[in-house]
């Protein structure tokens, strides 16, 4: 969809104002994916800001986060993107679990260097002379840049609110930043890290595919739309020379796009992604499919963007997540990272294919039967993905068994398996984390736990689920971080734990399928229950309120109003939201019940991450946070707030987004 022009304060781009340190400690157990320990009561630098209503930080100077000694023998390496040299002899591994680049012999599989960055590592690139290594750290909001002749850090730049992806201008002059929380690419000066402006991408921007003049970027959450419509997603084109969007190429109905790949002529271009059905009951599982893993193919070889179907008609191939196409185009490469497996297409026939259907056929099981010749079997969640200069053998990063496969293009097998450093054991945590991201258990391996709550976080998008009723009691995807002490959950309070939430019911109503066995649940609730609250990005650089967030958090706290009337306790901001996560786990009427409603008792959700986390509401109707008061509380149900000006309704949002 085309980008509006937004006038809400939540909605307004976010620029950094500083700095915060919070501590993180979930008992010794390592994490991965969107969250990972480097050691108990782990210290997380912050770049953090927001263009308010009333002031506008300015960016304090970032030192480089002081790096805990690695042990490998406790943290697991959770490979998740490659690289390979110019010549091709090295391989480059981004290490997610250790926090760290680990440079491989890609003929013996041997690590020869291993260069530490910052907290969970998401994204890498190649300067385009091969000098330069660059590594996004997400956590730290960070850019690692590397001197690959020394293998040494050389510099750490500040690079937006949780970076996730890099990409350098041909002429070697400007960085590009994909921002997963700003929503939006940072543009820094190549030479000396300064920024030097952003751009507005889709929300959740996230992975970059460079091919001359064009940069692609494409984003893991849907855009903002209308209540109950098909979720809408962009491929945001940049030109790097001048640094400005100049085009969107529109991705209908995709909730989640990943990789992008784009031909090294520049005339085929292919994403990886999520197509969700998420305006229909549930109850489809076993009758059709809850997503179409698709990838959406364009550019001059194609004509018009077009989306073609991975699945079949009786096995899925969930999350579909990296992607390469041959250096002479002949087949397409794509890991599932939900299967287990790299899909290879053949692009001469899915072209034929393309040419002879006029129509749409991406909910069509029968087509990838057309184009699809090969299903590889690789390691545990495999992501990234790199072919070689000569597409002769393909290399897939397995995230959580800490392999790498080596693929021959010609036998199309597994030939060979690189074992990273690290534990031998699996933990309880470690299985945990990969039943959540496995699509192994649900009716024909449709989908798993990551489908929905996409690197363990969320969605953006509202479901019917059957045990609420056909078309009734919609849901909005609610955030699964630091759920400790935020019983009971669903939004009707129904599932007093995690073990019934991830147990019995979803057994039953979402896979339809394989039950869990009593370890298999008690790890997964294990990983689910120890995922921290990421950092706080919305406070000042000494990590104290500011004058705004001071007003709104004095009328989150009042108890009179401006006529002088006593509020009543549970109408007041600070009962229901109490504690130290912001709710006080109990259910409430605050009017927002609608017509497909079975109650208007909702539970009282938690605070944490409010800012994120868009629509709101426990069907997902308001799209900003003012919007809950403004339209969704007309009798003061909802706090008291009519008798709020507008300049306090954004000093409240201020203060709620430091929670």
């Amino acid at each position: 969809m085309n980008r509006p022009k937004l006038s809400h304060p939540e909605r307004r781009k976010p620029q950094p104002c500083g700095l915060r340190r919070r501590r993180t400690c979930i008992s010794g157990f390592l994490l991965s994916s969107s969250t990972r320990l480097q050691s108990c009561r782990l210290k997380i630098p912050i770049a953090c800001a927001m263009l308010i209503a009333t002031a506008l930080f300015r960016p304090a100077p970032v030192a480089a986060a002081p790096k805990p000694s690695l042990d490998f023998t406790e943290l697991y390496a959770s490979p998740l993107e490659l690289l390979t040299s110019r010549d091709g002899s090295l391989l480059y591994v981004l290490c997610e679990g250790t926090g760290d680049v680990r440079v491989l012999n890609v003929a013996t599989g041997r690590t020869l260097r291993t260069i530490p960055v910052g907290h969970n590592p998401r994204g890498i690139s190649f300067s385009p002379d091969g000098r330069r290594l660059y590594v996004t750290n997400s956590w730290d909001d960070t850019l690692s840049v590397i001197d690959t002749q020394t293998s040494q850090v050389v510099a750490t730049w500040n690079a937006g609110w949780e970076p996730s992806s890099v990409a350098e201008d041909p002429a070697g002059q400007t960085l590009f930043v994909a921002d997963r929380i700003g929503n939006n690419v940072t543009v820094l000066n190549a030479a000396t890290g300064a920024v030097e402006g952003t751009l507005e991408a889709g929300r959740g921007a996230s992975y970059m595919a460079a091919a001359g003049r064009r940069l692609y970027v494409t984003h893991v959450y849907p855009n903002p739309g209308p209540y109950r419509t098909p979720p809408h997603s962009e491929i945001t084109v940049i030109d790097p020379a001048t640094a400005q969007v100049t085009d969107r190429i529109p991705l209908h109905s995709i909730a989640g796009a990943f990789h992008i790949a784009i031909s090294r002529d520049g005339r085929l271009g292919v994403v990886a992604e999520l197509h969700p059905k998420n305006l229909i009951p549930l109850a489809h599982v076993e009758h059709g499919w809850v997503f179409v893993d698709t990838l959406t193919v364009f550019g001059a070889d194609v004509g018009r963007p077009v989306e073609i179907p991975l699945d079949e008609i009786d096995r899925y191939y969930a999350m579909p997540f990296g992607v390469a196409i041959a250096p002479d185009k002949s087949r397409i490469y794509v890991t599932n990272a939900g299967s287990d497996c790299v899909t290879v297409i053949d692009t001469r026939r899915l072209l034929a294919y393309i040419r002879a259907h006029r129509r749409p056929f991406a909910e069509d099981l029968s087509a990838s039967a057309h184009y699809v010749i090969a299903r590889i079997p690789v390691g545990k969640n495999p992501r990234g993905l790199v072919l070689s200069r000569q597409g002769a053998w393909l290399c897939v990063a397995n995230r959580l068994d800490d392999t790498i496969s080596v693929i021959s293009t010609h036998t199309l097998e597994v030939t060979r398996t690189f074992h990273l450093a690290g534990p031998t054991h699996v933990t309880a945590l470690r299985r945990g984390e990969q039943t959540f991201y496995s699509a192994q258990y649900s009716f024909q391996g449709q989908f798993g736990c990551s489908n929905c709550h996409i690197d363990s976080t969320f969605d953006g998008l509202q479901w019917n689920l059957e045990p609420s009723g056909f078309g009734r009691n919609i849901v909005d995807n609610r955030l699964i971080e630091s759920l400790r002490g935020t019983e009971p959950f669903k939004w009707n309070g129904m599932n007093p734990s995690i073990s019934v939430e991830c147990g019995p019911r979803t057994e039953m109503f979402f896979w339809r399928s394989q039950n869990y066995d009593e370890r298999t649940l008690s790890d997964l609730v294990l990983y689910i229950r120890s995922l921290p609250e990421r950092p706080v990005r919305w406070l000042a650089a000494d990590g104290q309120l500011t004058p705004a967030q001071q007003r709104g958090q004095a009328v989150f706290q009042r108890t009179i109003d401006h006529l002088g009337q006593p509020i009543p306790e549970q109408n007041r901001c600070s009962y229901c939201h109490s504690g130290p996560k912001g709710t006080i786990q109990k259910s409430f009427d605050v009017g927002t019940k609608s017509s497909t409603d079975s109650s208007g008792l909702f539970d009282t959700p938690q605070l944490t991450s409010i800012a994120l986390t868009a629509p709101y509401l426990h069907d997902g109707r308001a799209q900003t946070l003012e919007e809950i008061w403004t339209l969704y509380n007309p009798h003061d149900q909802h706090g008291r707030t009519s008798d709020l000006t507008k300049d306090e309704l954004n000093d409240l949002i201020q203060y709620l987004r430091t929670r």
